[in-house]
């Protein structure tokens, strides 16, 4: 890969992630047999190794799912900021101890009273790829949109790049 394609791979991989850091939460989504379920799940972006947490409970519909089938979407939304991002990836449950302790925090605390509850579980999503659209701002992206409708030209609302994310290079 020449330089220049390195650095803008590189860029918009970066830039996958802050979205998805700074953003916290997603709808994560897998496949209940031939139908897809979504819930809402606090997010725990980890780009140095290149996965994304969640704690979950082990008696929890999406255990099953993901062990069934572990191809699963993430999608972030900063409506405010009209900023979002979608994750495709493989899902995996564990029963990690150090790891469930490294990422409880007061949010967890609300479907458990401390990292020790033998009911919590870790789940791993390992990105496959990824598509982020990132805009100026709501009131901006507006302005763009009803000036591109009286001149009959398309607005620019900011980037939009599909990343691959096991790419290593």
């Amino acid at each position: 890969m020449e330089l220049r394609a390195w650095m803008t791979h590189s860029a918009n991989v970066d830039r996958v992630w802050e979205l998805a850091g700074k953003i916290g939460f997603c709808m994560f989504a897998s496949l209940d047999g031939e139908w897809i379920r979504s819930r809402p799940m606090s997010a725990y972006a980890c780009p140095e190794e290149n996965c994304i947490y969640f704690l979950t409970d082990v008696d929890s519909a999406k255990d099953d799912e993901v062990a069934a089938r572990p191809q699963v979407n993430l999608a972030f939304a900063d409506t405010s900021e009209q900023s979002y991002v979608s994750m495709t990836g493989r899902a995996e449950i564990s029963d990690d101890r150090a790891k469930i302790r490294e990422l409880f925090s007061t949010p967890a605390k609300a479907w458990w009273e401390d990292a020790e509850d033998p009911a919590i579980r870790v789940l791993k999503v390992t990105p496959h790829d990824a598509q982020y659209w990132d805009s100026p701002g709501t009131v901006r992206s507006y302005v763009k949109m009803a000036a591109a409708a009286v001149s009959d030209t398309r607005p620019d609302l900011g980037d939009n790049e599909k990343v691959n994310l096991e790419e290593r290079v």
